[in-house]
């Protein structure tokens, strides 16, 4: 909890509350240094005959206003909050009797700068720069040329420490521009992985039917003068599994032509939970630590679901499967799409949440969808220093893009109780015939 509190506290305050601070801190301690503090003989800075007195004070408080002023417009335009800081700053410097603007009331400035830098395009916060910079020699040089007394030295240090905290701000935009893209590319090769996998599955699917329908020509062929009814039957056979296979690579081919022309974004990634690419469940192998390849059939389908929870209960996770409603035949690419999500669910609650139990539900009951949740009840308490973080989240892409490609609706989030559920809808095709 102490690790990621500091980081929600930032979350928390925005750049525009950080400025006011900022500012209020730099005024606190610009009068601190004015005043004579237990210990001390006298003062640090001697003050100035204008700072205590009534328009002195007036001053302090019309760029007081003015900060915070620019500290609540910094969220919606920065550029005019940067200007209301500038001038409070350079405001602020009349009544203390100083040679140039101080750091301690340049310091609002300073968040801001930063805030633009990091958040703001590149011209805009080029422009931010130069008018905070320029404000300070431009102070500067109306001292000098009106014949006073100027903090060369001072006016420069803090034209340094702006171009700096600039620096800073461009930079951490940069990172985090080059961490999304990054981010977004790996999210489109996992789309990718997982729309070849699906090919490679459509292959074998056709290959398997294509066997059939050989096999049963050649029976038919054999029978069709001594046993006209076999062969009858086995021609209704080859009908069936070719139009079956045919009406699933419709389906298939057709949403990824759907998906390819859209060219939609992905949808956002569950926050905070971890995930791998679709790898299969199964004991723990001692020598890795990694859970070890069950023996599934080449193509399962949710047949093989008792198997996955047999497998995944030797890797440490009890999987407890329900089956609500009559089962019903599928359609091929639905009952192996069906089994991918609930594998790689199963896969991603071994390695990432520190469950000791899950429940895979499988409903029936809706004859036009098939409905299927993974619900997890959160790490045990003894298991808890064992979970494994910071996973890619590209798991649930795949997910979502298998899911997706089938017309289905796919979420994945933390429930209420603790712990995460992920459900997908698949449409189940009007008179779907066997797998």
């Amino acid at each position: 909890m102490s690790a990621t509190s500091p980081t929600r506290l930032r979350t928390r305050v925005t750049p525009g509350q950080w400025a006011a601070l900022a500012w209020l801190a730099g005024l606190l301690f610009t009068v601190l240094l004015r005043l004579r503090l237990p210990g001390q003989e006298e003062a640090d800075v001697l003050a100035g005959v204008v700072f205590l007195r009534w328009d002195g004070l007036t001053m302090l408080g019309l760029a007081t206003a003015l900060a915070l002023r620019g500290s609540v417009l910094l969220d919606r335009r920065p550029t005019a909050a940067l200007g209301h800081l500038l001038a409070a700053a350079v405001l602020c410097s009349t009544p203390l009797s100083v040679t140039a603007i101080p750091f301690a009331q340049y310091l609002a400035v300073d968040v801001a700068l930063y805030a633009i830098a990091a958040h703001r395009p590149t011209r805009e916060s080029e422009r931010a720069v130069l008018l905070a910079v320029g404000v300070v020699l431009a102070h500067l040089a109306v001292r000098l040329l009106a014949g006073w007394t100027a903090g060369t030295t001072t006016a420069l240090a803090v034209s340094s420490t702006a171009s700096a905290v600039w620096l800073l701000g461009r930079s951490a935009r940069q990172n985090r521009l080059h961490a999304e893209e990054t981010r977004a590319r790996a999210a489109e090769q996992a789309v990718t992985a997982e729309r070849l996998r699906i090919a490679r599955e459509m292959h074998d699917t056709v290959a398997h039917s294509i066997g059939i329908v050989a096999l049963q020509a050649g029976a038919a062929r054999l029978v069709i003068d001594k046993r006209p009814e076999l062969a009858r039957a086995a021609l209704d056979e080859i009908e069936a599994a070719s139009r079956e296979t045919l009406a699933g690579l419709r389906r298939m081919l057709g949403a990824l032509r759907t998906a390819d022309a859209l060219d939609a974004p992905e949808g956002p990634v569950a926050p905070g939970v971890p995930s791998g690419p679709a790898a299969p469940v199964g004991p723990a192998d001692p020598s890795s630590g990694a859970p070890a390849e069950p023996a599934l059939p080449d193509l399962p389908g949710l047949a093989a679901l008792d198997r996955l929870a047999e497998t995944t209960g030797a890797a440490g996770v009890r999987v407890t499967v329900r089956r609500v409603g009559a089962p019903r035949p599928l359609p091929p690419e639905i009952d192996l799409s069906a089994f991918r999500v609930l594998q790689e669910s199963v896969t991603n609650v071994v390695r990432h949440s520190g469950a000791g139990s899950c429940t895979v539900t499988v409903d029936h009951r809706d004859p036009a969808v098939l409905a299927l949740t993974v619900e997890d009840p959160g790490p045990a308490q003894d298991r808890r220093r064992e979970r494994v973080g910071g996973g890619s989240g590209y798991g649930l892409v795949g997910m979502r893009e298998r899911v997706g490609l089938l017309h289905g609706e796919f979420t994945a989030g933390p429930r209420p109780d603790g712990g995460f559920r992920v459900t997908a809808h698949l449409p189940l095709p009007p008179g779907a015939a066997p797998a």
